[in-house]
């Protein structure tokens, strides 16, 4: 087990490295969030728990507190890359230990290790601060300890088991309706006291989403504003209709192609006819636990109204949450080793070489990481964001005095500020809650930074305009001038109108 963790540990540096040297580590919109809302609890003109804000988890952003708090890792980006990677090698070694424990076989263990670990889209993920990386490491850690817990019956493991599930739900919704089955496998598998098990596994798993239910409560009012308030999928979806939106097969289709991109073209095969032999081993549990993530994304895909999944290769031939099709791999890898498990133990070390050879060789064939769905999703998505954070960063970076103030909407445009290198503390958001819906109606009387950064219609650009049309002929009214626009078009995506403005004083014009 020793050497199964050097290696993992080398490969994930070895990842790391190639994402930080490429700038790669913040390509995902979505992971420029997670960093800098992390960063945003310590770093705010408002700091605190409120930081941690609704809709998203917190796992993720708790697992960066000590990493956001050097300038130069939050700066990098290397405060996200770090516990996401450490989470892919403790969902790695999860696997290792269940796989050998379920098998009795290092050869099989080795197998679904290298499966899932050698997969090029799962490692890069791991070198950004996404919560896919959180979530693997509570899901193999539920399936290492539901297993141990059937085997040895010990209350060690029904805890750590429960302790894994309860992580994974503030990591991901998905885990929130693993809790279930988890629970009934659990009571199924005690031997004594099963209405004790019951107890202590649902009352240590079912914190999470209480927690999270009073989170909401406390600051909203309402304990399900991560499912209805503006920033949950379902409102950001806009009802809009999408491929797989009450249309089961669709569903089917679409998750099923996401998940060959994400796993390559020879991995399902192996895995499928190894399914056949898990089950014909009578190995149910594993299987079910490992499928379920995508069953329910499939589900939601299909139920929710807020989860679509668009592909390159389906219409309409675009990039959105390709990469959910990471949540089987584990069960692919894990059914992968059945078929090494059940040959003879002296060609059980050829079998899984053979098998990772096989599912590894079209990502030797085809090394570029535009071949990669994840790495391209984040690169196609979020390529215009990249380019006027640069740009914006690069024309305040020079003019920006130290203690004047920006006023900025907040989101992803602290990527701007971020590489500016100038901390969070310096620009007034919308997560300073009161103060800033005070600044935003009534600007002439709150609104006193010397710098507003603006995408084209947000509040920002709206105050602004409401100072002018309040400053016209009163010279003591403050006035901002627009002083640049930065427009990125076509060549790298659409994206909204950044516009510049610096405080003038006197009467706007």
């Amino acid at each position: 087990m020793s050497l199964a963790l050097v290696a993992l540990i080398t490969l994930s540096l070895a990842a790391v490295w190639l994402s930080y040297s490429q700038g790669w580590l913040l390509y995902y919109g979505d992971a420029e969030a997670h960093l800098d809302i992390a960063r945003r609890i310590v770093d705010s003109q408002t700091p605190g728990y409120d930081q941690i804000g609704t809709v998203w988890l917190p796992l993720t952003h708790w697992l960066m507190l000590p990493f956001v708090r050097v300038d130069a890792w939050w700066r990098s980006g290397m405060a996200g890359a770090i516990p996401s990677a450490t989470c892919f090698v403790l969902a790695a070694m999860f696997l290792f230990a269940a796989t050998r424990r379920l098998w009795n076989s290092s050869p099989a263990a080795i197998a679904a290790t290298a499966l899932f670990a050698l997969n090029p889209n799962l490692l890069y993920l791991q070198t950004t601060p996404m919560t896919e990386p959180p979530f693997l490491a509570c899901l193999m850690a539920l399936l290492y300890f539901t297993v141990r817990f059937r085997q040895t019956q010990g209350w060690g493991a029904l805890v750590a088991a429960a302790l894994a599930a309860c992580l994974g739900t503030l990591a991901r919704y998905e885990a929130w309706l693993l809790l279930p089955f988890a629970a009934a496998y659990c009571i199924l598998a005690a031997k004594r006291h099963r209405a004790v098990v019951a107890v202590v596994f649902c009352l240590i798993a079912g914190l999470g989403p209480v927690y999270w239910l009073f989170h909401h409560w406390w600051l909203t009012g309402d304990p399900l504003a991560f499912y209805r308030n503006e920033w949950s999928p379902r409102a950001i979806q806009h009802g809009l209709p999408y491929p797989g939106r009450d249309d089961w097969r669709t569903a089917w289709l679409y998750y099923r192609t996401a998940a060959t991109l994400c796993a390559g073209p020879v991995l399902p095969f192996i895995a499928l006819a190894g399914a056949a032999a898990a089950l014909a081993k009578r190995v149910f549990w594993p299987l079910a636990l490992l499928a379920l993530p995508g069953l329910l994304i499939i589900w939601a895909m299909h139920s929710t109204g807020g989860s679509p999944i668009f592909l390159p290769t389906l219409p309409p031939n675009s990039y959105y949450n390709a990469r959910y099709g990471l949540a089987v791999l584990p069960l692919l890898a894990l059914a992968a080793s059945a078929l090494v498990a059940i040959l003879p133990p002296g060609l059980r070390t050829a079998a899984a070489t053979l098998a990772i050879a096989a599912a590894i060789m079209p990502w030797l064939l085809h090394l570029s990481p535009a071949n990669w769905v994840v790495w391209e999703e984040g690169h196609h998505n979020d390529a215009a964001r990249r380019e006027w954070a640069r740009q914006a960063a690069q024309y305040l970076g020079p003019r920006y005095v130290r203690g004047s103030g920006i006023v900025s909407r907040s989101g992803t445009m602290i990527a701007i500020y971020r590489e500016m290198g100038i901390p969070i503390r310096e620009v007034f958001t919308i997560d300073n809650g009161l103060p800033w819906q005070a600044a935003m109606q009534r600007p002439e009387l709150w609104l006193h930074q010397e710098w507003a950064v603006a995408e084209g219609g947000d509040p920002v650009q709206s105050a602004v305009n409401r100072l002018a049309r309040l400053g016209i002929g009163q010279d003591h009214s403050p006035c901002y001038r627009l002083e640049q626009s930065i427009i990125v078009g076509n060549a790298v995506g659409n994206a909204p109108v950044i516009e510049i403005y610096r405080r003038t004083g006197g009467a706007c014009p």
